[in-house]
């Protein structure tokens, strides 16, 4: 009976263990090919995956650049990348398109007529925000080239609305020179890191939660155009709107939008390199100062996207090391010009299941990644992704025990149960008869 209890318990074992997956990981070389018939084909290049969220930089000025170790940038980025603005609460407004061309007056003429726009400081900003529906405020520097540009279509351009509006102060062009002792408060409070900066103030939005940002074109027509807009809205002549396309040509001319959601897929050679996103304008001086590309990284990865069966399949680890910088988030401190630097290396996975489960090979590519952050006052605020892709692959093969093995295995079992139970069973029988022996002989006493 203790032999066949034992023999049981070892025959169930045996078949846990045979329907239990076992898996077996490998590390071998990645045998690419750098060249296939004189070109870069699909095994030399990698995808790359990603979608940031910059809750301060706006999709004006964030630029997308990649590049590798040999100095090649890629040219046709820009047609591969999407942004998508965000207002204060980092939620989405609607995707960024580049404007075809953004025109400034080629007239600087001084304006020599009555000087029609107000100069703004901390000590009547708040009075003439109250004191009109609407104030339109350009945030300026006197060393800024551009902003010396529109100094004169701003002041034409204020004029004209007087002109326009005669007696009619619902609505004002106004100015800040945030260089200025008594103004430079109001420019760090609003957070003014690109000059010229225009900016809408509504009375009926005290706190300035959605506050509007000019990004149409730089003539009197277009401003003017632009502010009558505005005035239609005090007149209730339109509904009340942040987003105003002045000139009906598909390309907004303001929105309420702040940050910038930037996602895109690239590829790249499999050789080391980067991405870079940094503030870059045509029409813009920037102060680095207040710079700020804090950043959220929704999602990061590397290689074709995985199906559903494919995060199933594959081990724990791995899965995790596929978005190892998913829904991270990377601060700047406030007025300290701050680099984020983020070095990934990558390593491709390879993970084999048992024929009989008909799932293809998965192929997954898992990274580690340091993150660092550079403040220096010299340096320009930027976020890089620098990558390099190891070559090498981490096979991870999952089998099941062999029919053979396991019948084998079974074999011995009860060979071996039934073979060490008779040892067992002769040593007992062989000690009772000697002991029966030697008791009928008397020698037990």
């Amino acid at each position: 009976i203790v032999a066949g209890v034992f023999m049981l318990y070892l025959v169930v074992s045996q078949i846990g263990e045979y329907r239990t997956l076992k898996s077996e990981t490998l590390v071998m070389l990645d045998h690419y090919s750098h060249m296939n018939g004189g070109g870069m084909d699909d095994e030399d290049t990698l995808q790359i995956n990603f979608n940031f969220s910059f809750p301060h930089l706006s999709c004006e000025y964030a630029s997308v650049d990649a590049t590798n170790f040999m100095g090649t940038h890629d040219a046709g980025i820009a047609a591969r990348v999407s942004k998508i603005h965000l207002d204060k609460m980092g939620r989405q407004l609607g995707p960024h398109s580049d404007r075809k061309e953004t025109k400034h007056s080629t007239d600087e003429t001084a304006h020599d007529g009555e000087i029609k726009s107000v100069s703004l400081t901390t000590d009547n900003f708040e009075l003439e925000r109250r004191k009109h529906d609407i104030v339109i405020v350009n945030f300026f520097t006197p060393w800024c080239h551009w902003c010396q540009k529109l100094e004169p279509v701003w002041e034409k351009a204020a004029a004209k609305m007087s002109e326009t509006h005669p007696g009619d102060e619902r609505l004002i062009l106004a100015k800040v020179d945030c260089t200025s002792d008594k103004a430079e408060s109001l420019c760090t409070t609003h957070k003014i890191d690109a000059f010229p900066t225009i900016m809408v103030f509504r009375r009926d939005d005290p706190n300035g939660k959605e506050l509007e940002r000019y990004h149409g074109e730089r003539t009197v027509d277009a401003i003017v155009g632009w502010s009558n807009e505005l005035m239609k809205q005090i007149k209730s002549e339109v509904p009340k709107s942040r987003v105003i396309d002045a000139n009906k040509d598909g390309e907004k001319d303001s929105h309420n939008g702040v940050g910038c959601m930037v996602a895109g897929m690239l590829h790249v050679q499999k050789a080391p390199g980067g991405i870079i996103v940094q503030a870059i304008s045509e029409g813009h001086e920037f102060n680095w100062a207040t710079m700020d590309v804090s950043h959220s990284v929704n999602h990061l990865s590397f290689g074709p996207f995985l199906s559903e069966t494919a995060w199933v399949v594959m081990p724990p680890d791995i899965a995790q090391a596929v978005g190892s910088l998913d829904d991270k988030k990377f601060t700047s401190e406030d007025r300290v010009p701050t680099t984020h630097e983020h070095m990934v290396k990558v390593v491709k996975n390879l993970v084999e299941m048992p024929p009989s489960w008909g799932i293809a090979p998965v192929e997954a590519h898992g990274y580690v990644v340091h993150s660092n952050k550079i403040q220096r006052f010299a340096e320009v605020p930027t976020v890089r992704i620098n990558y390099d892709i190891l070559p090498i692959i981490v096979h991870v093969k999952a089998t099941y025990e062999s029919a053979y093995h396991f019948l084998t295995q079974l074999c011995a079992i009860i060979g071996g149960v039934f073979t060490v139970a008779g040892i067992v069973a002769a040593t007992l029988e062989g000690g009772i008869a000697s002991l029966t022996q030697k008791d009928s002989l008397g020698k037990l006493g």
